[in-house]
């Protein structure tokens, strides 16, 4: 894994808090951050993820789906909750 230093620029209150969860959590600041940016990026992604997937989505073609769902079979117990 290739590594990069970056100049980081935080508020001293953010900065302040990053420190104090990153002791409390135990990890190094730079541990901290790193997850934090990897988290955030996810998000992002799957954000991106759903809205490609919604653009090919086909309306009808999910209630076809949802008409043949459990057809020929009877209820499982619990179902009628």
């Amino acid at each position: 894994m290739r590594r990069s230093n970056v100049a980081l620029r935080l508020q001293t209150g953010l900065l302040d808090e990053a420190r104090r969860v990153a002791e409390a959590e135990g990890v190094a600041l730079n541990q901290l951050i790193n997850v934090a940016v990897a988290e955030k990026l996810s998000a992002l992604r799957t954000e991106d993820y759903f809205r490609e997937r919604a653009a090919r989505a086909s309306i009808k073609k999910a209630k076809d789906v949802l008409k043949r769902a459990g057809k020929g079979r009877p209820p499982l117990r619990g179902d009628e909750k």
